[in-house]
């Protein structure tokens, strides 16, 4: 297949539009974050890159911390809007709508909307340019309960996610395989006439 060659660039998609929020229950905000990602398992690490000029960067740089939210495709206007508008003019929570939920270990608030919620503490601020990378320990997970199955296994697939690439938002479609399916062994079926 054919490839044009374009210069280096952030183009890596699709990444999750995160709402992030910051500060705490009475003094908070609310940005939009599309890079961001895990980095570690054990201990589960992950990070955040926010320009240095935002209203929320001096929060989270001072409180060393922060809670990622994901988000469903219901929840694209308020996730565009709390990219466009600065926390500095506008209460992004009251103008979308955005319910606080006191998180466990973090006192930044969670969004009530949001299906799973990553609450992190600071580790690291790395400067790299135009942005500043905040690297976290993921201190805790709230996730909603619709989302856990009777056998207590977390079904993502029921949280109608939104995706971000190259500018636009989508929702997550159908599945297409799970994780290992390409070298899983068939379980063998007995010969006709034996009981397994």
């Amino acid at each position: 297949m054919a490839k044009i060659k374009w210069r280096g660039g952030a183009l890596l998609a699709p990444a999750p539009p995160a709402l992030v929020t910051c500060g705490d229950m009475e003094h908070s905000n609310a940005l939009t974050v599309a890079w961001t990602g895990i980095i570690n398992t054990v201990p589960p690490k992950t990070y955040i890159s926010v320009r240095p000029g935002r209203h929320s960067y001096s929060m989270i740089k001072e409180r060393g911390e922060f809670v990622i939210n994901l988000t469903s495709a219901d929840m694209i206007k308020a996730v565009d809007g709390c990219g466009m508008l600065t926390g500095a003019k506008v209460d992004k929570f009251k103008k979308y709508g955005l319910e606080k939920q006191e998180a466990s270990e973090v006192a930044c608030p969670l969004i009530g909307q949001s299906p799973l919620s990553l609450e992190c503490r600071v580790t690291d601020v790395i400067e790299l340019g135009s942005h500043h990378m905040f690297l976290a320990d993921v201190v805790a997970v709230d996730v909603e309960e619709k989302l856990i199955d009777q056998n207590g296994k977390l079904r993502l697939d029921r949280a109608n996610l939104a995706a971000f690439a190259h500018g636009e938002y989508f929702a997550l479609g159908k599945k297409i395989g799970e994780f290992g399916f390409s070298v899983r062994k068939k379980k063998k079926t007995p010969p006709k006439g034996k009981k397994a």
